[in-house]
């Protein structure tokens, strides 16, 4: 007999090239400046936001190096996967520090290519290809917070 796999509800239905290119932003802040993924986020067709904890304002030349590497990330057409895995097999592999503690003992990964991986219940596209392109529309720096808010925006391919 198969086991059915059980998953936590999940309560909003993203839109799966936003919620996609949202995992490549977080990829990239941690590859770049060794932050935590966003830990506040507001995900939305027409434009989206990620708060990152970081301990000082990047340069404009930052910013910009960011928007070009999601991009870079998306122009490679990477596969975008989903496989199933237990807390323990999993500790490893991503961060698990945001699950709630209600998680299931059964996670949903996804994989996009070899550049992210994400313990993540929501809807993704199935290559980056079907993202579109990544633009930053504005940012800026909470100094008391230490909180760099990143707004962005999808361009849709014609």
């Amino acid at each position: 007999m198969e086991q059915q796999i059980q998953l936590n509800d999940h309560n909003k239905q993203e839109y799966p090239p936003m919620h996609t290119a949202e995992h490549l932003l977080n990829a990239t802040m941690v590859k770049t400046f060794g932050c935590p993924r966003s830990r506040n986020a507001h995900i939305e067709r027409k434009k989206s936001k990620c708060d990152y904890i970081l301990s000082s304002c990047p340069t404009a030349e930052q910013i910009q190096s960011i928007e070009d590497k999601v991009n870079e990330a998306i122009s490679q057409n990477l596969p975008v996967t989903v496989e199933f895995m237990t807390h323990e097999q999993a500790k490893d592999i991503v961060d698990l520090s945001k699950l709630p503690a209600d998680a299931s003992e059964t996670l949903r990964i996804v994989r996009i290519g070899d550049y992210d991986a994400c313990a993540c219940i929501g809807l993704h596209v199935s290559n980056t290809s079907e993202v579109g392109t990544f633009k930053i529309i504005s940012h800026d720096y909470d100094e008391e917070r230490q909180t760099l808010r990143i707004r962005f925006k999808l361009i849709e391919k014609k």
